[in-house]
């Protein structure tokens, strides 16, 4: 039985938008490679309280598209105690309900994504000229 490795990576991105799902599944498949773990688990967290992470389609854009204008409705923009404060409450609430972070898969070094999930950086509060995601491999090489 092989050791249990951990690596470690902070992946930094720009948005452009203030609403945005970003794909970002190129740069973790990098880290992974990089570890050269094949077996076990990635963690993909972004730091802040106003993105989140989301496994998605990732074929049609319309999907991304979509998510946003869902979040726009059911959280709308001016209407919450903190706007009063700098006006972002509506994107700490839906940062809140998708949440910091995904924990996928590794399968032969591999992300055990379908082939039609990706990896998205949520942006609610942007545009940002930086946002880091922390990427956490664990497992066996």
């Amino acid at each position: 039985m092989s050791a249990c490795r951990i690596q470690r990576e902070t992946i930094t991105f720009a948005t452009k938008r203030r609403e945005e799902l970003v794909d970002v599944t190129q740069q973790i498949r990098e880290v992974i490679a990089r570890s050269g773990i094949r077996d076990g688990i990635a963690t993909v967290y972004v730091q802040g309280a106003t993105a989140a992470i989301m496994i998605q389609e990732n074929w049609d854009d319309s999907v991304q598209t979509d998510v946003v204008h869902l979040l726009q409705k059911l959280i709308p923009r001016g209407v919450w105690l903190h706007d009063r404060q700098d006006g972002n409450g509506d994107a700490h609430l839906k940062s809140g309900l998708v949440g910091p972070s995904e924990t996928i898969p590794l399968i032969d070094g591999e992300l055990g994504l379908s082939t039609w999930q990706n990896v998205f950086l949520c942006e609610f509060d942007g545009p940002r000229a930086s946002r880091r995601i922390v990427c956490t491999v664990i497992g066996a090489p």
